[in-house]
C-alpha cells in the first residue's frame, strides 16, 4: 500500500515537471561535457554534472508550475494541470522545487568554485523566466538562455574556463529552445492577448512569430555547423546528424501555419525531442569514436 502511494507520487511529480522533456537540454549538456573533456570525463565529474542538471531542470519546471498556477487556471488549455485542479498543493511543490535547487547548489559546489559561484545566476534565471511573460515578449529568449546554462555549465564543470565553442553551444541551445517555444506559444495568442500577457506571437502576430522562430532555427543550424568545425572530435557522423536535424526543422514548419495550429504540440515538442535525440546520438558517437 505504501509502495503504491510512493510510486503514484513519483508519477504525479514526473507529470508535473514534464520529466520526459529532460531530453531537450540534456543532449547539449552531455555533448558539451564530452567536447570539454576530450571524451569521457572522470566518473565523479559526470555524476555531479548530472546531479546539477537534473536538480536544476526539475526545480525550474516545478517552480514554473507554482508561479503560473493562477494563469494556468484561467487558460482552458492548461486548466487541467495538477495545481489548478487541486491534485497537488502549491506548498508541496515549493518544497519540492527548493530541494531540487539545493541539490543543484550542492552539485555545483562539488564540481569547482566557478560553477558554485555562477550557480545563483542560473537559479535566478530559472525563477525569473516564469515571470517574464508578464512584462516582456523576450520571454522565449530568457527561457532559451536559461536552458543554455546546461551546456555552458557542463563545459565549466570540466575545464573551469570558457572558450568560443561552449558559447556557440549556448547560442545554439538558446535559439533552438526559443524557436520552438515561440511555436508552442502561438496557440495561446488569443488568451495571452486578452489577459495582457507578452510573447513574440502577441507582439508581432502569429505569422511573423513563425518566421522569427524559423530564423532562430536557421541560426541554430549555423551555430551547430560552427561547433562541428571548431571541435576536432566531431566529423562525418555529427554532420550527418546535422543534415537529419535540418530535415526535422523543415518538417516542423510544414506541420504548422498561421491558419492551422492543430499540430503545434507535435511541431514544438515531438519533433524537437527527435532533434535532441539525433544531436545526442550522433554527437556522442563522433566524440567517443574520435
Amino acid at each position: 500500500m505504501i509502495l503504491a502511494k510512493v510510486i503514484q507520487k513519483v508519477k504525479d511529480y514526473g507529470k508535473l515537471v514534464m520529466f520526459s522533456h529532460t531530453i531537450f537540454s540534456l543532449s547539449f549538456a552531455l555533448l558539451s561535457m564530452l567536447l570539454a573533456a576530450g571524451r569521457l570525463p572522470k566518473l565523479i565529474t559526470l555524476f555531479w554534472i548530472l546531479v546539477c542538471f537534473l536538480g536544476a531542470r526539475t526545480g525550474a519546471n516545478a517552480i514554473n508550475r507554482v508561479i503560473d498556477a493562477e494563469i494556468d487556471a484561467r487558460n482552458p488549455r492548461t486548466a487541467g494541470r495538477q495545481i489548478p485542479k487541486g491534485e497537488i498543493k502549491k506548498k508541496d511543490v515549493i518544497l519540492f522545487a527548493s530541494l531540487c535547487f539545493l541539490v543543484m547548489l550542492v552539485g555545483a559546489y562539488q564540481l569547482n568554485f566557478i560553477c558554485f559561484l555562477l550557480s545563483p545566476v542560473a537559479l535566478f534565471l530559472m525563477i525569473i523566466y516564469s515571470y517574464c511573460k508578464r512584462f516582456t515578449w523576450l520571454c522565449h529568449l530568457v527561457l532559451g538562455v536559461t536552458c543554455a546554462c546546461a551546456p555552458v555549465g557542463a563545459w565549466l564543470a570540466v575545464t573551469g574556463k570558457l572558450t568560443l565553442l561552449p558559447l556557440f553551444m549556448g547560442a545554439a541551445n538558446t535559439l533552438w529552445v526559443a524557436g520552438f517555444d515561440i511555436i508552442y506559444g502561438s496557440q495561446d495568442y488569443d488568451f495571452d492577448t486578452a489577459n495582457g500577457l507578452h510573447s513574440i506571437p502577441v507582439k508581432f502576430g502569429v505569422r511573423n512569430a513563425l518566421k522569427i522562430a524559423m530564423l532562430f532555427h536557421i541560426i541554430t543550424v549555423l551555430c551547430l555547423g560552427i561547433i562541428g568545425l571548431l571541435a576536432p572530435e566531431l566529423g562525418a557522423i555529427y554532420f550527418i546528424g546535422l543534415i537529419i536535424i535540418i530535415c526535422l526543422f523543415i518538417m516542423e514548419y510544414r506541420l504548422v501555419s498561421p491558419t492551422n495550429l492543430t499540430n503545434v504540440n507535435i511541431a514544438s515538442y515531438s519533433v524537437n525531442q527527435l532533434v535532441s535525440i539525433v544531436l545526442l546520438i550522433t554527437g556522442v558517437l563522433d566524440a567517443l569514436l574520435f
